[in-house]
């Protein structure tokens, strides 16, 4: 009885670490790009894909690659591996510890290189065959800044056909075999002849559904984030893949230009000639002193360095420019012409 009752506050603990990790980072299949029912094809397609993109090879110096491709790697390995996917779908991360720790599974596992020459032996960078393939869906993304400052998600309605099974047979897998027919004494003619299997019938039903599009720090306008698989799907081929086309969405106090930010600030006269004590909200919430004890021209811009944009993968960031507009009276009355007079004169 008391074996019982440890086994279920195990389970219960493990359930709870799961759903405390799954709030706080990526899933492996969210790392692969795939859904959760994925079929082994389709997981092993998302790794070449992504461990092509991300390898070091391709991406010396840059070490949020890195990380990628060692995520990537990570992900494969448990999802590749029916234990393992099984218990990682039921507990999650630490079920996976907890199983290891116990003696199951294979022990020690595989290294992200080991995974890599599976695929394309001895770590060479051989490009993926070809297959047919359905189209692509491009669809343009209006990112807000302060997600591609800070990162953050966008979800996204997305409709597409689905193949679902339909009565009869059809033909499939088509392929040309060639034989020889003798039409003499020695004499021999190739001869082309298409010869077809017998599959299931299938047909395209309309299906929805939302994607949750992750929008990474610094990213830049035309770089895309990719799913897998997700555009357009071809009978007796490989899907399409979905990509989102990231655009910088307007934003009522900022102008982005590459990985800089631009505002225009207006100030008096008065602040004009004798400085002032300001400061604008950025991204994050925080307040930037733009403030000056001097003289502002109109028209003038301030840089201020390090308050721009984030750069995609790395820890720098660009410069915000801030132009003042100086406000101008309408109109003085002849006293306040002869004090500026005096003062200025």
């Amino acid at each position: 009885m008391a074996h019982r009752r440890t086994t279920k506050l195990l389970f219960l603990l493990c359930s709870l670490c799961y759903a405390l990790s799954a709030i706080a980072g990526k899933s492996y299949y969210d790392v692969l790009q795939v859904p959760r029912g994925a079929s082994d094809d389709q997981i092993k397609r998302a790794y070449r894909k992504l461990a092509l993109k991300y390898h070091p090879d391709k991406n010396p110096g840059n070490e949020e690659a890195n990380k990628r491709f060692a995520d990537i790697s990570n992900a494969y390995e448990v999802l590749s591996d029916s234990e393992k996917r099984n218990i990682y779908d039921r507990y999650g991360e630490d079920g996976l510890k907890q199983h290891a720790a116990s003696g199951g599974g294979r022990g020690g596992g595989m290294n992200m290189q080991d995974i890599f020459s599976q695929f394309f032996g001895g770590g060479q960078m051989e490009e993926e065959e070809r297959i047919a393939k359905g189209d692509d869906v491009i669809v343009e993304l209006d990112a807000s800044l302060e997600d591609l400052y800070l990162g953050g998600s966008v979800k996204v309605w997305r409709e597409k056909n689905i193949l679902k099974p339909a009565p009869g047979k059809r033909r499939c897998n088509c392929r040309n075999e060639v034989y020889h027919k003798q039409i003499g004494p020695g004499m021999f003619q190739q001869m082309t002849e298409q010869v077809c299997e017998q599959c299931p019938n299938v047909k395209y039903e309309r299906e929805g559904y939302f994607v949750t599009v992750d929008i990474e720090k610094g990213m830049q306008d035309g770089q895309e984030v990719v799913f897998y698989e997700d555009g357009e799907p071809i009978i007796d081929g490989e899907a399409g893949d979905l990509k989102f086309r990231i655009r910088t969405a307007p934003h009522d106090r900022f102008r982005r230009e590459g990985n800089d930010l631009h505002a225009t600030i207006t100030i008096t006269l008065v602040q004009a000639l004798v400085g002032f004590e300001k400061t604008i909200k950025h991204l994050d919430d925080r307040l930037v002193d733009i403030g000056t004890k001097g003289i502002t021209k109109p028209k003038e811009v301030r840089k201020f360095k390090g308050e721009g944009m984030p750069l995609h993968f790395s820890t720098k960031k660009g410069d915000l420019y801030v132009q003042f507009e100086v406000l101008f009276p309408t109109s003085l009355t002849e006293d306040q012409k002869t004090q500026i007079k005096a003062v200025l004169g």
